[in-house]
């Protein structure tokens, strides 16, 4: 038996209303991305509780520079892969560039995701017009998962892989793009690359649950990038990720430990965080 019992209910499908209730019992919510049935299968297995199939596979899997060139075909083969793998796990996927421009695009690209992938959820970057796609997708019942902070399809705009919300006046604003994404009816957060502290101040004042990658530990979950967590991704690893695999005997393992680190609260640790 683990030392560190997953949360009561844990072998029952996760659903929305889960999460909501993890945020509001303190318990940490695991996520992890998975691009293919192997890999969603072990996260299942570990308890992950979010399997997230990213547009970062342009990165890891495409070898590309950057998330931009994925197509939502790309994203609609990937999830359907995942989707074979999970049982228990809720299954979100990101809606690539482009593919969420207007409300009537985001409703196709969704309907997509979720009718031929399997998908239970969305994942979109930004706030500004976002705000009315995710309305729209709320309205019908559509679960979706923000993205604020650095926000890779905006790369360009950004200037770079930089962290987010380093001034006042740009921490003020991430915090009310983050009150407004709640607003419009999203349903989860991810924050990504945003000083710790910011972090667990907009998780706090949120009644929604938030995701970090590279956020610190006051996030209500956690979530890296696999081939990040595994060691496996060419290059440099981020700064906010660790190698969950070293010294470990199998990726299960490995995938097993990031899990219970998350739940713990030992992952992030301050080296880990911005």
């Amino acid at each position: 038996m683990s030392a560190h019992p997953k949360p009561a209910g844990a072998h029952a499908p996760m659903t929305v209303p889960r999460l909501h209730e993890m945020k509001a019992k303190g318990d940490k919510i695991v996520m992890l991305t998975a691009y293919d049935a192997s890999f969603s299968a072990m996260c299942d297995a570990a308890g992950v509780d979010v399997v997230l199939v990213g547009d970062s596979l342009g990165n890891v899997v495409q070898g590309r520079s950057s998330t931009l060139p994925v197509t939502l075909d790309d994203m609609v083969y990937h999830t359907a892969a995942a989707s074979r793998g999970v049982t228990t796990a809720l299954l979100a996927a990101d809606l690539p560039f482009m593919t969420f421009r207007d409300a009537e695009t985001a409703l196709r690209s969704s309907a997509r995701l979720m009718a031929e992938g399997g998908a239970a959820m969305v994942k979109l970057e930004g706030a500004d017009y976002v705000l009315e796609v995710i309305d729209a997708l709320a309205r019908r019942s559509i679960p979706v998962c923000a993205h604020l902070g650095l926000t890779p399809q905006s790369v360009h705009k950004l200037g770079g892989y930089r962290v987010q919300g380093k001034t006042k006046s740009a921490g003020e604003r991430l915090l009310a793009d983050a009150k407004a994404v709640a607003q419009a009816g999203a349903d989860l957060l991810v924050l990504e690359c945003v000083p710790a502290p910011l972090a667990k101040r907009i998780t706090a004042e949120i009644p929604i649950p938030t995701i970090g990658i590279g956020a610190g530990p006051g996030c209500d979950g956690q979530v890296l990038v696999l081939y990040d967590m595994l060691g496996i991704t060419p290059g440099k690893r981020p700064r906010f990720s660790k190698d969950f695999l070293q010294g470990r005997d199998s990726i299960a393992d490995a995938i097993d430990a990031y899990a219970q680190a998350v739940r713990r609260g030992d992952f992030p640790a301050a080296a880990h965080s911005f």
